[in-house]
Formats: structure tokens, C-alpha cells, sequence
């Protein structure tokens, strides 16, 4: 996948999406399989709601979210719910590239699947301590 350093203007919210969906087909498909229903959406930034819940002092704050009941903890007598969300926000995400300067498609797909790890039921916590010992190995 290529970076998005030779942009001369912010990528789009449709750039954004292209990157994600390119970062999603990287993903192992024995994987993939159980995130076919989660929806990915890019947004500017989270909704007033959502910085709220969240207790974010800005919404610089939030590079993405995933919204639904993880694996773990869905059966098959829960009510129907609305459909599982991953949120990836433009505005933090680029804010944070031009930061660091990480390759804005490693930052998006790291931040995917992060959000993807929530899906399958793992905390921050969880994926700290997965990506510290990765980083160690």
C-alpha cells in the first residue's frame, strides 16, 4: 500500500475510505470473515454524543471507534440491534500524521485494527499487552 505523502492537499473522506478498505483486504481472511457485517464509516470527527460519552477533551482526541457488541459477548437470544460501526475520523487521524509523521496508511490501518479487536471482544488493555510483546519479540 502506498503512502499518502505525495498529497499536496488533507486526503479526502473518500481517500480515507479507500486507504481502510485497502488496509481491511490485508487482513487475514480467517479473520475477515467475522467482520463482514461491521460497517466501516469515515467521519470529520466524532459527534457531540459521542465526545460526551466518551469524556474527550477534543475531538482531536479519537482516532476511531467501534460501536456494537463484541463476539464474546453476543448470543444468539439478544434482540436485534442496529448494525456494528467502526469509525475511523479523518480530522484526528490526519491531525496525528502530520504529527509524527507515521505513514498515513500504517495509521490507518493500525487504528482499524485496532477497532476490529474491539469487535472480537479484546480491551485496550488487551491490545497494549498483544502489541508490547509483538514490539518485543
Amino acid at each position: 500500500m502506498a503512502s499518502l505523502r505525495r498529497f499536496t492537499t488533507a486526503p479526502t473522506l473518500e481517500e480515507i475510505e479507500a486507504i481502510a478498505a485497502r488496509a481491511f483486504d490485508t487482513i487475514p481472511e480467517e479473520l475477515r470473515q467475522h467482520v463482514r457485517n461491521v460497517l466501516i464509516r469515515v467521519e470529520d470527527f466524532p459527534d457531540e454524543e459521542t465526545e460526551q460519552e466518551m469524556g474527550l477533551e477534543s475531538p482531536f482526541d479519537l482516532l476511531g471507534l467501534y460501536r456494537g457488541v463484541g463476539l464474546p459477548f453476543q448470543s444468539v437470544s439478544d434482540l436485534p440491534r442496529g448494525p456494528e460501526m467502526i469509525y475511523l475520523y479523518r480530522r484526528p487521524l490526519l491531525d496525528y500524521w502530520c504529527e509524527t509523521g507515521e505513514d498515513l496508511t500504517h495509521l490507518v490501518r493500525h487504528v482499524l485494527i485496532h477497532e476490529i479487536g474491539h469487535h472480537f471482544g479484546f480491551s485496550d488493555a488487551d491490545m497494549e499487552a498483544i502489541e508490547a510483546g509483538a514490539a518485543g519479540e
